[in-house]
């Protein structure tokens, strides 16, 4: 750059420049070159800078200024402080092109470290990720629910892809595999194809067929249930001799007995568990599809807290039933701290079910937390959500269903943990706000939340 704000160009001395420009660009250059000399005077010092896409000279109008980017070298390039705009640069003779990119690029640099207010930032052109002056490059808050929805109602329950960079055996290779290793393994894909249960979804990598991704729901009357729970598995190459290894994506949780917090996944069939002959690994009968309908059933249960080892014997005891209960709780807190990690960090290929999920669910599971808030217990139904069946039933709803509805109310539990109640008023403040991001219907909750703030004003 020169003084007075333009791009530097090769003379026609220059051998390179020579062969890129064509002789009658020298009268242009003049052109240019003058009025450089008149801005760095101060007779032209309120012009734009760095307008190179309009030259304003009537000796150049006839002809088109082009300008290329240096290939050998960098420059730095920025605005100066001073009344006379003018860039300051002491490399003459550089070859640099300052398109109409470049200069908003320019501009946007002295934006850095604005604090701009929520709302201005869209009205910046530069601060735009998609293109200005292309049609159907924004889309209305409708248009992406309507998009959302429509990958989660098209996500098949199984599906091959090409890799897997996140996966947790994804640099783990499986070494020589035998020759009937590949047969085994498609023999499995079929399986899963054709027999996955409700709930549970997978991914398998056509690179990688040692490779698998599944992800379950958590079923209703649980304190899973609408919860997502990933697994990673791999299949060793010594398969189907040896069970597959499964990782639990825990999130630093431990939300079952079976499920650590490090990952790993406590059941027999895997061999991570001691067990009778018939609930461990057989090589002859037991799938991949068998680990998956276990985990699903035997782990992610109503009352958790009796899967660890020796407690089954209070099942019936009234302190097991307290411990029981205490333990949903927890488990409950730490399936909506999961929700959250799925929500900002989905994995890999399951992105599209984890937006259409929530946005599906986010009302059901706001009113389950105002529900268990109450003090009912986790896992117990929640009631039908009023605003709905009023829509559904008509206008108004008499005195005698208000009343019907009041009388079949579960009943309260007993005491619990103080902490319950402050950790669930944060955690249901945070899943609002990211289910109101996804599209989920949530302004019953926002209105409440809107009335309570002005009655606490």
């Amino acid at each position: 750059m020169d003084a007075a704000g333009y791009p530097h160009m090769q003379g026609s001395g220059s051998a390179a420049a020579s062969s890129c420009r064509a002789a009658d660009y020298s009268a242009a250059w003049d052109a240019a070159q003058q009025q450089k000399r008149q801005r760095c005077q101060g007779s032209s010092s309120n012009d734009q800078v760095g307008s190179s896409t309009e030259n304003k000279s009537p000796e150049a109008s006839g002809a088109e200024l082009t300008f290329d980017y240096g290939k050998d070298e960098e420059e730095d390039y920025y605005f100066e402080d001073d009344d006379d705009g003018c860039y300051d640069d002491d490399n003459d003779g550089s070859d640099y092109e300052l398109d109409p990119t470049d200069y908003n690029q320019l501009l946007a640099d002295k934006f850095d470290h604005l604090d701009l207010p929520p709302g201005v930032e869209a009205t910046v052109p530069w601060l735009q990720k998609v293109e200005r002056d292309v049609p159907g490059k924004f889309k209305s808050m409708s248009e992406i629910e309507e998009e959302i929805a429509k990958k989660y109602n098209f996500f098949k329950q199984f599906d091959t892809v090409e890799d897997f960079s996140d996966h947790h055996y994804a640099k783990n290779s499986v070494g020589k595999a035998r020759k009937d290793w590949a047969k085994r393994i498609q023999h499995e894909w079929s399986l899963l194809e054709k027999d996955l249960p409700a709930l549970i979804y997978v991914r398998v990598s056509e690179n990688r067929m040692d490779l698998l991704r599944a992800v379950m729901i958590g079923p209703q009357g649980t304190p899973y249930h609408d919860g997502l729970f990933f697994f990673d598995a791999q299949f060793p190459a010594s398969y189907p001799a040896v069970p597959p290894v499964v990782y639990y994506h825990s999130g630093g949780l431990r939300l079952n007995p079976n499920l650590y917090a490090c990952g790993k996944v406590c059941l027999s069939l895997l061999g991570t568990w001691q067990g009778s002959s018939c609930e461990k690994w057989n090589s002859a009968q037991s799938t991949m599809l068998q680990v998956l309908i276990s985990i699903q059933a035997l782990v992610l249960n109503e009352k958790p807290y009796f899967n660890e080892p020796g407690y089954e014997r209070y099942a019936n005891s009234a302190e097991g039933v307290r411990a029981a209960l205490d333990y949903n709780d927890t488990t409950f807190q730490y399936s909506c701290r999961t929700m959250l990690y799925s929500l900002r960090r989905p994995p890999q290929h399951f992105e599209d079910l984890v937006g259409g999920h929530f946005r599906e669910r986010g009302r059901a599971i706001l009113a389950a937390c105002k529900h268990y808030l109450e003090g009912h217990e986790v896992g117990s139904k929640v009631p039908e959500d009023e605003d709905k069946k009023e829509s559904q039933d008509g206008e108004g709803s008499s005195s005698s269903n208000v009343a019907l509805t009041q009388q079949n109310k579960p009943a309260l539990r007993g005491s619990r943990c103080p902490s319950f109640k402050t950790n669930m008023e944060v955690l249901f403040e945070e899943l609002l706000m990211e289910f109101n991001v996804k599209g989920a219907d949530t302004a019953k909750f926002r209105a409440q939340k809107l009335k309570n703030q002005q009655v606490a004003a």
